[in-house]
């Protein structure tokens, strides 16, 4: 996290210094990124940057938690009645707020991307493990929710399933973009119906329930 220096600065140079580190850290992968170009960026000097944070890291920490409170925000735009919905509804508009989060926010997303694409998997790890409990924690609210209302099979293992559909949420995001068009919002919406059809029904061959 940044040092309180940095909490201190005026809203306006606070906004400065981390819309350049976006920049640089969506502009390459971590490892490339360069303090230097992102001090030059917001306009300070190197031994401000080291007041108000301890390294790249703790400011690319620190950028990965603000992508991840925008998208928590946006979600919850998107889904302020989900309770409404039944579970699998729900994962349906998950997901495609998923992909017009990654459309809406192209930098935040492509500093994802980065982190993903197997280029550093110990900083990867590390991320995971900051974020990943809050993920699993909501789907499994969201499951278990969804077995009281007899909407999911109670005999599921609710930890595991959670995990999965962590991975799962964001590896679905990143698939449909590699392979089809984001503006098209057709394609979008029968992308999900694809997906949940597979969430919903499995790949065993038998009768399938038809989704309405």
């Amino acid at each position: 996290m940044p040092k309180q220096t940095f909490f201190n600065l005026k809203e306006a140079k606070k906004e400065r210094i981390i819309e350049a580190a976006v920049d640089e850290f969506a502009a390459h992968p971590y490892l490339k990124t360069s303090i230097n170009r992102i001090i030059e960026r917001a306009d300070i000097s190197k031994g401000s940057f080291y007041q108000y944070f301890s390294n790249k890291k703790d400011l690319y920490k620190y950028v990965i938690d603000q992508a991840s409170d925008a998208k928590m925000k946006f979600l919850a735009q998107k889904l302020q009645d989900y309770q409404k919905l039944e579970f699998f509804e729900l994962l349906r508009e998950l997901f495609i707020a998923g992909i017009e989060f990654k459309r809406e926010y192209p930098l935040f997303s492509q500093i994802g991307d980065y982190l993903l694409d197997g280029s550093n998997e110990s900083l990867k790890e590390e991320i995971y493990a900051d974020s990943r409990p809050k993920s699993n924690q909501f789907f499994e609210e969201l499951l278990e929710e969804a077995v009281m209302k007899e909407e999911v099979d109670p005999n599921i293992d609710i930890k595991l399933t959670a995990f999965m559909l962590t991975d799962f949420s964001i590896s679905i995001v990143s698939y449909f973009f590699e392979n089809h068009n984001p503006e098209n919002v057709d394609q979008i919406m029968d992308y999900a119906d694809k997906m949940l059809y597979i969430m919903k029904n499995g790949i065993a061959k038998g009768d399938k329930n038809v989704i309405n």
